[in-house]
């Protein structure tokens, strides 16, 4: 994909089509690729999750990630019930560079904005701190490892 590319059509997943291609966009993106044991990858909390696909104008998948929050996700949000969770943000090789990261981020945010809560945190790898940057999120804390891979928190005020 280039950068002349139109732009992805990002939707909040509705039917069971669009969340195996969420699905399969993470198997390829942290199983295939950053060799993330698929029992870590589907953690079990998809049923809890607001996800969005992104898609090219054909319908063909090309990212995907998902927004945690609310009770059920008290552990990865430190229990403050006004800051969710961003996650499992993984888009294809082949759409990488074109803005389908920042546009999934973008719609998570408004799904966040849209549940009332006041903040977004996320685990960045630590290779992907200045994406998460120039799209307004703050690192903190120390680094640590996730699935054997480097990691820092972030978060954004929404």
């Amino acid at each position: 994909m280039t950068g002349t590319a139109p732009p992805p059509v990002v939707r909040v997943v509705r039917d069971p089509r669009d969340l195996e291609a969420c699905r399969a966009v993470r198997k390829e993106v942290f199983v295939r690729e950053q060799g993330v044991p698929e029992d870590l990858e589907y953690d079990g909390r998809d049923g809890d999750a607001l996800q969005v696909l992104a898609t090219a104008p054909d319908g063909t998948p090309l990212g995907t990630g998902r927004l945690l929050y609310g009770p059920g996700a008290a552990d990865v949000t430190g229990g403050d019930g006004r800051v969710g969770a961003l996650g499992r943000l993984a888009v294809l090789a082949s759409a990488r560079g074109a803005g389908v990261g920042a546009a999934l981020v973008r719609a998570i945010e408004e799904a966040a904005r849209a549940a009332g809560l006041g903040a977004v945190d996320l685990h960045a790898q630590t290779h992907a701190l200045r994406f998460y940057e120039r799209l307004g999120y703050e690192a903190y804390g120390d680094e640590f490892f996730d699935a054997g891979i480097p990691h820092r928190s972030m978060r954004r005020a929404l």
